[in-house]
């Protein structure tokens, strides 16, 4: 498939079969991901793999709370259904010991985490997560990501997660079971044109 195809057809799905997928093609997907760019080649970034009821079962119990699971019964199934749950981490230890090299010590950005004007371990991050998306596209899949938004502490502890290591977000693959939830945020039209800027703003 062509990438310009891939990107196109690209979409989040918010509900799953619970038919496995092919542990190959979860390795293959992976793999592709590992090559996303990655800054100063830190490599500051790493997948935990969960597949299969019983460990996602440890991300959902651990992200999601029984007040959401009640008021969204629906949406809940259809995401707990997936198969495959990806976590993306990133280490900012990494990148802040890779700044310190004398390569990059110039950057002034060796020191502390708070020096960086911009988080480059959850960009290397979002990097790979996009490279899993577009794979998923083309590998005939669907896929979704879900953000940290609660549970990082316990999912981490649950999963022996070395703690300077952050959670960026998982991605959801399997095979879509035809009863997609849209989520009300597709309603929402931001013309293109409002967004690009040629010569300036």
């Amino acid at each position: 498939m062509e990438v310009h195809d891939a990107i196109h057809r690209r979409a989040m799905v918010r509900s799953f079969s619970d038919e496995p997928v092919e542990p190959g093609l979860v390795e293959r997907l992976l793999l592709d991901a590992l090559r996303s760019p990655t800054a100063g080649n830190t490599r500051g970034t790493a997948w935990v793999v969960l597949e299969g009821p019983e460990q996602t079962s440890t991300y959902f119990d651990s992200t999601t709370d029984e007040a959401w699971r009640t008021e969204h019964p629906e949406w809940f199934a259809g995401l707990r259904r997936a198969p495959v749950v990806l976590l993306a981490y990133a280490s900012p230890d990494a990148y802040v010991a890779r700044y310190a090299e004398p390569d990059k010590a110039g950057s002034g950005l060796g020191e502390s985490t708070s020096d960086w004007p911009v988080p480059y371990w959850f960009g290397d991050a979002a990097f790979a997560v996009m490279a899993v998306l577009l794979g998923a596209v083309d590998a005939g899949l669907g896929a979704s990501f879900v953000g940290n938004f609660r549970g990082e502490h316990e999912l981490g502890a649950r999963l022996g997660v070395p703690g300077p290591w952050r959670l960026f977000g998982a991605v959801l693959l399997g095979r879509p079971d035809g009863k997609a939830h849209r989520s009300a945020s597709l309603r929402r039209d931001v013309p293109a044109g409002t967004r690009l800027h040629r010569g300036g703003w």
